[in-house]
């Protein structure tokens, strides 16, 4: 199995929780950046996913397209794919039924065997600050009117 589907199977089935197999998709030196912050190293990263996932009571990624954005050839053994996923979520903090979708995009750089760079871009007011009481409602404000 390539990097990239390895990489696909991770996220199609990371609403069971179970990260075990995240070795099988990263690199022990993997970088994986998001808006937030950026973590190094498989430990690291492993850490940050058992953190994200234990404060949701369900988790969807839906894979919306993988484009390669460069050819192998003999002399180059990093692949780049843009991902565009589109991710659903329910926070434990959250009313029970409040479902969360954010849309985003994922650039990456694999191995012959592993992802070693991940790059997440999302909006940020979709995943958080339109979820808070009153920053939700100042931050969907300015999204009418800005329309």
């Amino acid at each position: 199995m390539t990097p990239i589907e390895k990489f696909e199977r991770f996220y199609l089935q990371l609403q069971s929780k179970d990260i075990s197999n995240i070795g099988d998709v990263y690199a022990d030196d993997i970088e994986l950046v998001d808006p937030i912050a950026t973590h190094h190293g498989l430990d690291t990263v492993t850490q940050y996913f058992g953190k994200l996932l234990k404060g949701t009571r369900e988790c969807e990624f839906k894979i919306l397209s993988i484009l390669p954005t460069s050819a192998q050839d003999a002399n180059h053994s990093t692949y780049d794919y843009v991902v565009e996923w589109k991710m659903s979520f329910s926070a434990k903090k959250l009313k029970a039924n409040k479902v969360i979708q954010v849309d985003g995009v994922t650039l990456l750089k694999t191995s012959d065997t592993h992802v070693i760079y991940h790059r997440d871009y999302y909006d940020m007011g979709q995943l958080v600050y339109e979820h808070v009481p009153l920053l939700g409602h100042i931050v969907r404000r300015l999204k009418e009117q800005l329309q």
